[in-house]
């Protein structure tokens, strides 16, 4: 186990805090109470995990990411820099965003957000064109 400078690792009240062998916790990561950190699982810098946290054996987690309280993330996962993770994992892959989405789902969305202002430019082109008396929600 390794553990970074400024890392900051909290006791349990009532149960455990637990961290595996061959760990790797980058500098400036917090770990809340009660939490468990599956073996040979790897953090980078900046990570926040809250409270009853217990995540699986052999993640990857990058930088900046934040983990809400009370969720698990199961084995073999990878959580992209500065995501958000707001929900269980139960699948092994890639996530990212915030919150965090299985990676070919967070490309879709991001795909559709990058053409939200021509979608909304022919939005208003076909309400003219299909309502050309009404008002057009104004």
């Amino acid at each position: 186990m390794e553990i970074g400078a400024n890392s900051t690792i909290d006791c349990a009240l009532m149960d455990s805090t637990i961290i595996e062998n061959g760990v790797k916790i980058d500098n400036l990561v917090h770990i809340a109470h009660n939490c468990t950190i599956g073996e040979n699982t790897a953090m980078a810098a900046q990570v926040g995990v809250s409270g009853s946290v217990h995540i699986g054996k052999r993640n990857r987690i990058g930088g900046q990411v934040g983990v809400a309280g009370h969720l698990e993330i199961t084995d073999d996962v990878i959580v992209s820099a500065q995501a958000g993770v707001s929900k269980s994992i139960k699948e092994k892959g890639i996530y990212f965003g915030s919150p965090a989405k299985e990676r070919m789902q967070a490309f879709k969305i991001e795909a559709y957000l990058r053409r939200l202002p021509d979608i909304a430019i022919d939005v208003e082109m076909l309400k003219k064109r299909i309502l050309p008396d009404v008002d057009n929600g104004k």
